[in-house]
Order: C-alpha cells, then sequence, then structure tokens
C-alpha cells in the first residue's frame, strides 16, 4: 500500500514562522525529502529515527535532477508511511511542485499541500514595509529572475514589470537583475526607483540593503555571493 506525502512549505528559514500544521507533520513524518533553504534548525521538528533526505538544488552549485527528485520521493511514498516533501517559502512559488505532483498522480499516490510563509512576505516584513498602499500602489508582482538555462527569461512582461507604481518581487535574480535593470530603465522605469537586497531572510545571515534599482544593478555587477536573495523594487521600497 502506497504511503501519504505531505508537501510542506517551511517558510522563509526561521523554525518560529512554521505552521501547526507543519509541524505536526515533520513530528509524524517517517522521511524527509527538503530543500537546502529547508535545512538547519528547522528539521530539529522531524520525529527521530526520521530518514532525512536532502534533495535541494541551489543556483551555480551541483544539483540533483528535478526528474531524479521526483522519482525519489515515489519511491519513498510506494515504501509506505508518511513523507514529508519540504520546500522553502511556500511550495506553489517557484517551487517546481507541479511536477512533483504529476509524478505522484501518475503513480496513484495521494497527497496534501501545506502552504507556507512565501519568503516575499518575509522579506517585506524583515523589511519593515508593506506590499501595498491604499489607493496608490494596489498591484503586487512575482516575476522569477532566470529561466531553465540560468539567464533572464525572454517572455517577461516588461510593461508590467516597468510599472512605478506597482510592488515588483524578483525571485532568484541577483545575476540577471543588471540585464532586467536595464531593460525596465528602457522601459521607463525611473533609474531612482527604490529597491532592496534581501538576503538569506529568516536566517541569522539575513542582510538587509537599500538602494535604487540602477544602484543595486552597479552592485550586482560585481561578486554576488551565495547566500539567496530576493529583490524588491517601487514605491514602497523606500520606506
Amino acid at each position: 500500500m502506497s504511503g501519504f506525502v505531505s508537501f510542506v512549505g517551511s517558510g522563509p528559514g526561521d523554525p518560529e514562522l512554521l505552521t501547526l500544521k507543519a509541524v505536526d507533520r515533520l513530528k509524524r513524518a517517517d522521511a524527509v525529502l527538503f530543500d537546502d533553504l529547508s535545512a538547519g534548525p528547522i528539521l530539529t521538528h522531524a520525529r527521530a529515527g526520521a530518514d532525512l533526505v536532502g534533495v535541494g538544488k541551489r543556483a551555480g552549485r551541483p544539483s540533483p535532477r528535478q526528474d531524479h527528485v521526483s522519482r525519489l520521493l515515489v519511491d519513498y511514498a510506494r515504501e509506505g508511511g508518511r513523507i514529508v516533501r519540504l520546500k522553502s517559502g511556500d511550495s506553489g512559488l517557484f517551487g517546481r511542485l507541479e511536477e512533483e505532483l504529476v509524478a505522484l498522480r501518475d503513480a496513484g499516490i495521494k497527497y496534501e499541500i501545506i502552504p507556507g510563509v512565501p519568503s516575499a512576505v518575509a522579506a517585506a516584513a524583515a523589511c519593515g514595509i508593506p506590499l501595498t498602499r491604499r489607493l496608490t500602489s494596489r498591484r503586487v508582482q512575482f516575476v522569477t529572475g532566470h529561466d531553465a538555462t540560468g539567464a533572464l527569461p525572454e517572455d517577461l512582461d516588461l510593461s508590467a514589470l516597468a510599472d512605478p507604481t506597482a510592488c515588483t518581487v524578483v525571485f532568484m535574480g541577483k545575476r540577471t537583475f543588471p540585464a532586467l535593470c536595464a531593460a525596465l530603465v528602457k522601459r521607463g522605469l525611473p533609474e531612482t526607483t527604490p529597491a532592496i537586497l534581501a538576503e538569506a531572510v529568516g536566517t541569522p545571515e539575513q542582510t538587509i540593503t537599500r538602494s535604487t534599482v540602477t544602484g543595486l544593478a552597479t552592485q550586482l555587477s560585481g561578486e554576488i555571493g551565495l547566500k539567496p536573495a530576493l529583490i524588491l523594487y517601487g514605491p514602497l521600497a523606500a520606506l
């Protein structure tokens, strides 16, 4: 008899931001397949004796292929028991969730999805800013900063991303932000638009850098480091 898989969003890395349901599933799991950003103190909630399997993917580092991760998840579930697939932030936001769901459906394995605190929301909180403003900044947009090859996606809606009244959050965009910034400025985004680089949010290594879009692009044209990061820009980034 196949097991049951719980996709658990672990939030940005701070174990105090885990939901009660997330902690419950970790405490009852027979195996936990976790992303890099879901490791560390979060795993202390896992049941003693549970298999802990790292399957994280990080930009610029050797990483398991997605098809291997999906196959491993199915293999564990077929052994029976309770399996937790632990993903950083919320698993439905740039987390390759759909591919793993398809693998489970094809194998006839049941699952549930437990949301986590999205890293964009946690980053805004860490910066002390809201993501919306009544009457004047009603739109929030999330976008990935790179495609499957690591390059800036060619199908981005640059006109929408250049909207100076929107709050925009760029995931996984440190390497490509200089190119993105240049494209947005050409579309009319003011060079002085406030911008924030939020790195390692929710961990002891957290750093917040406040700048402008062009200032941040210049900074990221050099050494970008290995910390996971989000970039937020728009009028609210000035608070």
